[in-house]
C-alpha cells in the first residue's frame, strides 16, 4: 500500500524478540507450532434420533482408509443437515486431537458463494500460516493445505456446498482426516471420483418428529393427544425447522389443545394452498411459518421482514439497527431476542444472528406482499450506508492518513466507535464477508455511489490482511460502478488501488496505465492525495525498471503536489523515495539528509510506523557514510516498532539491514545472527530466495 502505508502486516507470532539495545541487539528465534483449530459451531439443543445415519458415520470413522474418509450429507433445505453433522462431530471430537476446521460455503444463502480459494485462505490462516505466505493460486493453496494436514488427525466440515468443484480443493488427503460435506445436491461427483460415502437425510420419521415436538412443548401434551401431535408433525412436513417454529409458539399458549393447534394450522394451510407449487421450496413449511408469523406483533413482523434484506449470512445487532431504522439498541435487542425465542431467527453468538435460508425466503415473500418498494429500498440503503460509514470509521482508526472520499449522510445511523486500530481490524475481520456481500448488493440494486466508495474505505484492511484476490476484485467492481455514474473521483480512487495491486502482482505496464488514468481523473477533481501518490507510484515503477530520470521527475512532481496540498505524510514518503533515488546514484550525503527530513515529518505528525519505515533507507545511507553506530541505534528502534506492530515483513527487512551494518562494523557473530533470523522470517512467508541469500551471507561471513 504505497499510498497509505504498510501498517499492521504480519501475524501475531514474531519469530524474533528484540531486547534493549546496549551496543548490539539480541535476537532469539522462536519455534512456531501448528495450532489446534477448534472451529465447530455449538451443537443444536434437542437433537433427535437419526440413529441409522449416525451409525453410518460411526462405521465410516472406524473403517481404515488410505486417503482419509469423505462423507457427503445430502438433503432438502430445513431437514437439519448442519445440525446432524455438528451433533455427530461433537460426539467424536476427541478422536481428532489435531483439531477441527469448519466453514460455511454459503452455497444456498444470500450473497456470493465462497470460492474454494477463499475457503482455503480461511483454513490456512486457522492453521497459523502467515498471511504473507498464503499462495496466490488455488492449486498452490490446495497443495499447501494438504501438506499441513498430512499425517494429522483432523476433522474438516464443509457446510452448504453447492457443487463438487468448490469442494475438491478443500479435501485433505491424509489417512487420519475425516471430511464431512453437507449439500442440497447429491454431490455425485464426489461419490464416483473421490469415493465419498453418501448419507441422505430425509425429513424426520413420524416418530422422530413427534419426539422433537415433545422435547420442546413437553411430553405430557404430546402423550395426551397422540393423534393431534402426529398431525402437527405432518403439517410441518416433518421438518425440524418448521417443528421448532410451531412448537415454540405453542409453548407460549400452554392452554392450547393440540387438536386446536391442528385446526389453526389446517386453516392456515388451506389459506395458502394457492401459493404452493412443485418448485416451491416453501411449500412444506409456509403454513407453519405463516401461523407463527401472524401471531407476532406488528413491530416484530416488520423486523422479521426487514432482516431478510441483510446481504450476508449473519449480521450484528448494530447492522440490524440500521435496517430497522432504530437508534434504540436495547429495544432492537429485545426484538432480536424475541425472534430468536420463536426460532424465526438463530443466535450465532452474543450480538450476532442469522436467518435460515427458508426463513429468509419467507421473510422476502412477506416483504413483497406487505412492504412497499420504497420502504424496502430505504432499508437497503440504510444497511449499505451503515457498512460504508462504519468501514470508514475503521479506516480512520487504522490508517488516519489514508485517502478520504465524500461519504453519505449519517442521518440516524448508529456508527460504532473504535478505540484503537486493533479494535477496528477486529471488526473488519468479523465483517469481511458482509462487506463483500454489501458490495454485491449495492451493485445489484443500482446504488453505485456506495459501490465505488465501499472498496475505497475498506481498501486498507483487505491489503493489510493480505486478502489479495478480494482486494483486487472489490476495486474492479468499484471502478466499474464509478464508470456507470460517470464519477471521475470514484474511478480515480479505484484505479489508483488497482495500480497498487498490479504493481504488487508484477504487472508493471498495467500498473502504469492505471496510475496514469488515476492522475488524469484526480486532476480533474482536484484530488491532491490521489495525484501525489499516483505520481509516486509511477516513480517507484520507473525506478524498478531503471528509468532513473523518469523516476526522479515523478518523485519531484509528487513532492510539489503534496507540499502544495499540505499533505505531510505524502511529503515524507516522497522524500524517502527521493533519498533512495539519490542513494542509487551514490549520493549518500543527500540520501541521508532526505531520509532525516522524512523521519522528522513522521515524528511531527505522530506516525510511528512511518517513522520506523523511514529509518530503513536512512540507516542504509548512514552505513555507507561510515556512521554505523547511528544506523544501529535507529534500526534497533525500528525493529522494536515493527515487532510491536506485528509487521513481520518490515521486521525481516530491518533484521537484514542490521546484519549488513554489523558486518560493516566487523561484528561477524552478531551479523550472522541477524541475517539468520531475517532468513527464518522470510522463509515463513514463502520468500525462499531471500532466505537462501541471507543464509549464504551468514555462511560466507562465518
Amino acid at each position: 500500500m504505497q499510498g497509505s502505508s504498510n501498517e499492521f502486516t504480519g501475524d501475531a507470532d514474531s519469530v524474533v524478540q528484540i531486547g534493549t539495545m546496549h551496543g548490539s541487539i539480541n535476537l532469539t528465534p522462536l519455534t512456531r507450532a501448528l495450532p489446534l483449530p477448534r472451529q465447530l459451531p455449538p451443537p443444536v439443543g434437542g437433537f433427535v434420533n437419526r440413529a441409522e445415519s449416525l451409525a453410518t458415520l460411526d462405521r465410516l470413522l472406524a473403517a481404515e482408509s488410505g486417503t482419509g474418509v469423505l462423507s457427503a450429507i445430502a438433503g432438502p433445505p430445513g431437514v437439519g443437515k448442519t445440525a446432524f453433522v455438528v451433533h455427530w462431530a461433537h460426539r467424536v471430537r476427541d478422536r481428532f486431537p489435531d483439531g477441527d476446521l469448519y466453514i460455511d460455503l454459503g452455497g444456498y444463502g444470500p450473497g456470493a458463494r465462497l470460492s474454494a480459494g477463499q475457503a482455503l485462505d480461511s483454513f490456512l490462516r486457522a492453521l497459523n500460516v502467515p498471511k504473507e505466505s498464503i499462495p496466490a493460486t488455488l492449486a498452490e493453496r490446495a497443495s499447501l493445505f494438504r501438506s499441513l494436514v498430512s499425517g494429522r488427525r483432523m476433522l474438516v466440515v464443509l457446510d452448504n456446498a453447492a457443487d463438487t468443484a468448490t469442494v475438491r480443493p478443500l479435501l485433505p488427503a491424509s489417512r487420519g482426516c475425516f471430511a464431512l460435506i453437507t449439500s442440497r445436491s447429491s454431490l455425485s461427483g464426489l461419490v464416483t471420483r473421490e469415493g465419498a460415502a453418501r448419507v441422505t437425510l430425509d425429513v424426520l420419521s413420524a416418530s422422530d418428529a413427534i419426539e422433537l415436538l415433545g422435547q420442546v412443548i413437553g411430553t405430557a401434551r404430546v402423550t395426551a393427544e397422540p393423534q393431534a401431535a402426529a398431525r402437527v408433525a405432518e403439517l410441518c412436513g416433518h421438518l425440524p425447522l418448521a417443528l421448532r417454529v410451531v412448537a415454540e409458539r405453542a409453548i407460549g399458549r400452554p392452554q392450547l389443545a393440540l387438536a386446536d393447534l391442528v385446526a389453526e394450522l389446517e386453516v392456515e394451510q388451506h389459506r395458502l394452498d394457492s401459493l404452493a407449487s412443485s418448485e416451491d421450496e416453501l411449500s412444506d413449511v409456509r403454513a407453519a411459518f405463516s401461523w407463527s408469523y401472524r401471531a407476532l406483533s406488528p413491530e416484530l413482523q416488520r423486523a422479521f421482514r426487514l432482516l431478510g434484506l441483510h446481504p450476508g449470512q449473519e449480521f450484528s445487532t448494530e447492522a440490524a439497527l440500521a435496517l430497522l431504522n432504530s437508534t434504540d439498541q436495547r429495544a432492537t435487542q429485545r426484538l432480536l431476542d424475541a425472534l430468536s425465542t420463536t426460532h424465526l431467527l438463530q443466535t450465532v453468538s452474543a450480538g450476532r444472528y442469522r436467518l435460515h435460508d427458508l426463513l429468509r425466503a419467507y421473510a422476502k415473500e412477506r416483504l413483497r406482499a406487505e412492504t412497499s418498494a420504497r420502504d424496502q429500498a430505504l432499508a437497503v440503503r440504510r444497511g449499505l450506508s451503515w457498512y460504508l460509514l462504519t468501514a470508514d470509521t475503521g479506516r480512520r482508526a487504522i490508517l488516519p492518513s489514508s485517502h478520504e472520499v465524500p461519504l453519505v449522510p449519517r442521518e440516524q445511523l448508529v456508527i460504532p466507535v473504535f478505540d484503537n486500530a486493533e479494535a477496528a481490524m477486529g471488526w473488519f475481520e468479523v465483517e469481511r464477508l458482509n462487506i463483500l456481500a454489501a458490495l454485491d448488493q449495492a451493485t445489484d440494486t443500482g446504488q453505485y455511489d456506495i459501490a465505488w466508495k465501499l472498496p475505497v474505505v475498506a481498501d486498507g484492511f483487505f491489503e493489510l490482511h493480505s486478502y489479495w484476490m478480494e482486494w483486487e476484485k472489490i476495486h474492479r467492481t468499484g471502478a466499474e460502478a464509478a464508470r456507470v455514474l460517470g464519477d471521475r473521483l470514484g474511478e480515480a480512487s479505484n484505479l489508483f488501488a488497482l495500480g497498487d495491486a498490479d504493481w504488487r502482482g508484477g504487472r508493471r505496464e498495467s500498473a502504469i496505465a492505471n496510475y496514469e488514468s488515476a492522475i488524469s481523473y484526480a486532476r480533474q477533481t482536484d484530488d491532491t492525495w490521489l495525484t501525489g501518490f499516483s505520481l509516486r507510484g509511477l516513480g517507484l515503477i520507473h525506478e524498478e525498471m531503471s528509468n532513473r530520470e523518469k523516476a526522479h521527475n515523478c518523485f519531484q512532481a509528487a513532492l510539489e503536489v503534496f507540499r502544495a496540498g499540505g499533505l505531510r505524510r505524502g511529503e515524507g514518503m516522497t522524500l524517502l523515495s527521493l533519498g533512495e533515488h539519490a542513494a542509487l546514484l551514490g549520493h549518500f550525503d543527500q540520501a541521508a539528509q532526505l531520509g532525516a527530513d522524512a523521519v522528522r515529518i513522521f515524528v511531527e505528525i505522530n506516525d510511528e510506523w512511518s517513522q520506523a519505515w523511514g529509518t530503513l533507507p536512512l540507516a542504509r545511507a548512514l552505513k555507507e557514510l561510515g556512521r554505523g553506530a547511528e544506523a544501529l541505534e535507529l534500526l534497533a528502534r525500528a525493529a522494536g516498532t515493527f515487532d510491536r506492530f506485528k509487521d513481520r515483513r518490515s521486521l525481516a527487512m530491518t533484521l537484514a539491514a542490521l546484519g549488513d551494518v554489523h558486518h560493516r562494523l566487523g561484528e561477524t557473530s552478531t551479523a550472522q545472527t541477524s541475517w539468520l533470523s531475517a532468513a527464518e522470517l522470510y522463509e515463513t512467508f514463502g520468500d525462499k530466495a531471500m532466505g537462501e541469500e541471507l543464509r549464504a551471507k551468514a555462511g560466507e561471513d562465518g
